[in-house]
């Protein structure tokens, strides 16, 4: 099964801040190490909202607004898709993932991994019934 790591985004990154480069150093090599055995397929960081556009639909209309949007809390700022048997395996690599953080930035860094499985063709959680 394919699950969507989805990094929350928090202030410091909202202000377009550079994260920290033990940090990223840190992530890189759990990412180099998850590619090789094939668990991590994709990843990527994503811009702060105040580079960014949010299309609306409303009663029939569309209505582009531009960021940055108020609600940090709500906001991706990265993502991974990650292979896995299950929700309770994706879960593991998710810990891992967050407790670098913890490691590299100490016990006040407060952060978010949401964890959700892909739907497509190709899982099962994408298949009928």
């Amino acid at each position: 099964m394919r699950f969507m790591m989805i990094v929350k985004a928090n202030k410091s990154y909202e202000a377009g801040e550079p994260p920290n480069p033990a940090l990223m150093a840190a992530v890189a090599k759990l990412g180099e190490e998850q590619m090789r055995n094939g668990t991590l397929l994709m990843t990527g960081g994503l811009a702060p909202s105040s580079r960014s556009a949010r299309i609306y639909l409303s009663g029939g209309t569309l209505d582009v607004k531009d960021g940055p949007f108020s609600e940090t809390k709500e906001l991706v700022g990265g993502f991974a898709i990650m292979q896995a048997e299950s929700l309770t395996e994706a879960i593991e690599h998710g810990r891992r993932f967050m407790s670098l953080h913890r490691e590299v930035m100490g016990p006040s860094y407060e952060g978010q991994l949401e964890i959700r499985p892909l739907v497509g063709p190709d899982d099962p959680c994408g298949q009928p019934g």
